[in-house]
């Protein structure tokens, strides 16, 4: 299993967003809002370089969903082989995996957080375990946290109090309990970037 371990608030600053909406990234971003580094203070602003917006766009992206590069990188090759738009394949794409699905569901607070239940084995799709947080869910399917998983307090927790709705492509049941009505389109998809910029820079 790979996935970034490193100080979470150095990246958030250096792409100026909650990239895992903690509260710790918050807070950093609110006493210190310009990069990380002895002249991040001093940078100019204005100065970005083309590149570097198309760049940081796709760590954006790659850091919030919780992808390697080379991840990254194919899923990006298989959105531009797929009929429609490339950027929003890729969203779309992004948007069907298991562990951000669960994210949505308002059963994690955090993408990590339902990343782990995954990996844990808590999530049943369609009837049977499934431990890939990777796992690209599709139209129809039924996913939901085991038994044993709906008496964590985290997950009470989480439910109760975060208060999430889920985006309209999802359709939440009882008892921890969610189908996928419809793939989701670009209006449904609420992260900050802009996925043009992505897709230019993958195409140089």
């Amino acid at each position: 299993m790979s996935r970034y371990t490193g100080p979470k608030a150095r990246v958030s600053r250096r792409l100026g967003t909650n990239i895992w909406g903690t509260k710790g990234e918050t807070i950093a971003l609110d006493k210190r809002p310009y990069p990380p580094g002895e002249h991040g203070r001093s940078r100019r602003r204005g100065s970005v370089s083309e590149y570097l917006m198309q760049l940081q766009e796709k760590q954006k992206a790659r850091f919030t969903y919780g992808l390697t590069e080379r991840q990254f990188r194919n899923l990006f090759a298989e959105s531009s082989r797929r009929q429609g738009v490339t950027g929003e394949n890729m969203l779309r794409f992004l948007e069907l995996r298991l562990d951000n699905v669960i994210y949505r569901a308002g059963w994690g607070a955090t993408r990590p957080q339902s990343r782990q239940f995954v990996n844990h084995g808590h999530v049943n799709v369609n009837g049977r375990r499934v431990t890939i947080p990777s796992y690209r869910v599709r139209k129809g399917d039924v996913i939901e946290l085991r038994p044993k998983a709906r008496d964590f307090t985290v997950v009470q927790w989480n439910s109760d109090v975060l208060d999430r709705t889920p985006p309209a492509w999802l359709e939440l049941g009882e008892n921890f309990q969610v189908t996928i009505r419809e793939l989701p389109i670009r209006e449904q998809i609420d992260i900050p970037v802009r996925e043009q910029l992505i897709v230019e820079l993958y195409s140089k």
